[in-house]
């Protein structure tokens, strides 16, 4: 099997239509198991890979190089960094053959990931940077997403700070993970006013579940993608990368998982992509993750699975593309 690559717009990044998340790589996900999930992945044409500099600081794993201590243990902050480079140099030929995501930029969880108030301040974006690459073991990130929003510092600061790691070739392009739209938009403004590096995705939880809370109530907490951020995307042609595409197993459990989106819309949705899947022959798992990806603006769902039969389902869902007319139907109230 095959992907067709998706430049995003704004850029030269040429991604596959699904990206693997890698937060469990190299603390619950390790060894040969890592290895057969990868290979799966670049096997069937994926290029991309999602990690980040806090990845994975809540798991407590002994004998996992990690930066973070707890009260239990090791904590597994910088394993994913490390496995993702350690994939890479084990069986690319070519580094330039992936795409290579990470982020920094994330306000402190104590006790297992101390930050600084400031959290994306110069220095502290500098230093996460850093160390990322030093983790990966590679010179330049192909695209950094700022984790999380800090509306304490104007966009021409933050805009101004990472355009300076682009120049230096350490960043080929910047995205916002976790931002408002609004902000998103006032940063791209002055960027193109400025002659700066835009952000050219966003990095949110979307899915055809809707979530029973609405997230994005601070600038520290995750942000889910509302209708009126969907029609800013349409506007606007950005680029979405969506984590917790398939509703944390909402729809491969026929609503059994995550509580978080059992409510009255989530279940409609559901029932209407089984019966879709029905039609197309494929399963309620692979029409959330066309759904998503059969918008007019670019949408890359993030896989975040750690089972190779669920990761091999989700990649079927490259091979199907829904009309507009389903995506309406899909999400229809009649």
């Amino acid at each position: 099997m095959t992907m067709s690559m998706i430049t995003l717009p704004g850029s030269n990044l040429n991604i596959s239509p699904l990206c693997y998340g890698a937060g469990s790589w190299g603390s619950t996900v390790r060894d040969a198991e890592l290895e057969q999930l990868y290979s799966t992945y670049r096997a069937a044409g994926g290029n991309a890979f999602d990690t980040a500099h806090c990845y994975a600081f809540w798991v407590d794993v002994d004998g996992v190089s990690g930066e973070g201590t707890s009260a239990k243990g090791t904590s597994a902050e910088g394993a994913s960094e490390r496995a993702v480079g350690e994939c890479i140099r084990k069986f690319e030929r070519r580094r330039q053959d992936v795409v290579v995501i990470t982020k920094g930029g994330h306000p402190t969880v104590p006790p297992k990931y101390p930050k600084p108030d400031a959290y994306l301040s110069p220095e502290v974006i500098r230093k996460d940077l850093s160390e990322s690459l030093e983790r990966l073991q590679m010179d330049c990130v192909d695209l950094y997403f700022l984790h999380r929003d800090d509306t304490r510092v104007p966009v021409g600061e933050i805009i101004d700070t990472l355009a300076e790691h682009v120049s230096a070739g350490r960043i080929r392009q910047i995205g916002a993970s976790n931002w408002s739209t609004a902000r998103i938009a006032e940063a791209n403004a002055y960027a193109k006013s400025h002659g700066r590096p835009a952000f050219v995705a966003s990095q949110v939880q979307w899915s055809l579940a809707e979530p029973t809370k609405h997230y994005g109530t601070t600038d520290s907490s995750p942000r889910s993608l509302s209708d009126a951020d969907v029609r800013w995307h349409t506007e606007s042609n950005l680029a979405v990368l969506a984590y917790t595409p398939t509703a944390g197993g909402f729809f491969a459990s026929g609503g059994a998982r995550d509580a978080g989106f059992d409510n009255p819309v989530a279940r409609e949705r559901l029932a209407r992509a089984q019966r879709l899947a029905k039609e197309l022959g494929g399963t309620v798992n692979q029409i959330a993750l066309a759904y998503l990806r059969s918008h007019p603006f670019p949408c890359v769902p993030i896989l975040g699975t750690t089972q190779l039969d669920h990761l091999t389902d989700a990649l079927g869902a490259a091979k199907i593309r829904l009309t507009p007319q389903q995506v309406a139907w899909l999400r229809s109230k009649n």
